[in-house]
């Protein structure tokens, strides 16, 4: 919008306003008129003997001339077309955001930070994360073997908060013990693709490699698959790697291989972040909602006609100063 928009009292036709000068032809016609009964009657007053008393009417012959000015006044004004100009603030546009939030047994190792595990810190900075997202709609999938639907997209994020709180790690011994990050970023894409929110965005976050699409499994999306179907369908995928990969017996560290979540963020034009501990989470929270910042629509303009009031006013005034004229038949101006 331009920077020089005109707000407040604004005159659409302000050359209408040069028939204000019609108003001193008319001041002045009527008033000499005026001046003429003025002076006959001021004759009579300097006669010798008793003045003639001062009548009400006589006092107030003037008034309807100046109603007549006035609404002339009026109905010029509303020829001119006044009205207000106001901008309104502009909207902030929301997004749908949906976290994907391994679940897998390797989650509870304790590296991110004292005594807590890798889950339990995820869950807590991914829910400050999402309750800063004032303005979008926010869902969580989960995922292990199999990906999990924890929240639609929604606008009631304390819900969202509290259904991700209750999350919990698969049983290791357990048949959903493995990582299908395609599957869960496939099952996120297919809740947003139908969105029409200006951005529709998936933030997985995982400690692990995919082990449930491996070659030949023809039933398994892999995630490089599922980030062309994200950046087909709009949506962008932030990926973030987390710990410092997995432990081995003897208590060594295999760090871990995160080409494919690379892939997955860079083919749905998001971004890769690694984090290793419970300090490095929060900063990669915090630079992913930079990136994905609030975004504003274009203000609008508010326009409210005047023109009626003015022209209502005049037309008031002039049956005030007709009714209050010595001789109505006199006609108006």
């Amino acid at each position: 919008m331009s920077a020089a928009l005109e707000t407040g009292l604004v005159w659409r036709t302000p050359m209408a306003l040069l028939m204000i000068a019609l108003l001193g032809l008319v001041i002045v016609v009527r008033l000499r008129h005026r001046v003429g009964v003025a002076f006959a009657a001021g004759g009579l007053a300097r006669a010798p003997g008793p003045r003639l008393p001062v009548t009400w009417r006589q006092r107030f012959a003037t008034l309807p001339i100046i109603l007549e000015v006035l609404a002339l006044a009026c109905m010029v004004a509303a020829l001119s077309r006044p009205v207000i100009v106001e901008v309104e603030p502009p909207d902030r546009l929301g997004r749908d955001v949906l976290l994907c939030l391994d679940r897998s047994s390797s989650m509870a190792a304790t590296d991110l930070g004292p005594a807590r595990t890798r889950l339990a810190v995820a869950r807590d900075l991914g829910a400050e994360f999402l309750a800063g997202r004032r303005d979008d709609r926010l869902g969580v999938v989960t995922f292990a073997r199999f990906a999990d639907l924890v929240c639609p997209p929604t606008a009631d994020h304390d819900a969202v908060v509290e259904l991700l709180r209750r999350v919990e790690i698969v049983d290791p011994e357990g048949p959903e013990d493995a990582t299908a990050i395609g599957a869960a970023v496939g099952m996120a894409a297919n809740l947003l693709q139908r969105s029409t929110a200006p951005g529709k965005v998936i933030v997985l976050l995982t400690d692990g490699e995919e082990n449930v699409a491996t070659f030949g499994a023809t039933d398994q999306i892999a995630p490089l698959h599922a980030g062309q179907w994200c950046r087909d369908h709009g949506v962008r995928v932030h990926t973030i790697a987390v710990g410092r990969g997995d432990q081995a017996a003897g208590g060594a560290w295999r760090a871990l291989d995160t080409t494919a979540v690379q892939q997955l963020a860079k083919i749905s034009g998001g971004r890769f972040f690694a984090a290793s501990d419970e300090g490095a989470l929060r900063a990669v929270y915090r630079g992913i909602d930079r990136l994905e910042a609030a975004r504003y629509a274009e203000p609008g303009v508010r326009v409210t006609e005047w023109f009626a009031l003015p022209m209502l006013v005049g037309l008031a005034l002039l049956a005030i100063a007709s009714a209050l004229r010595p001789d109505a038949a006199g006609g108006a101006l």
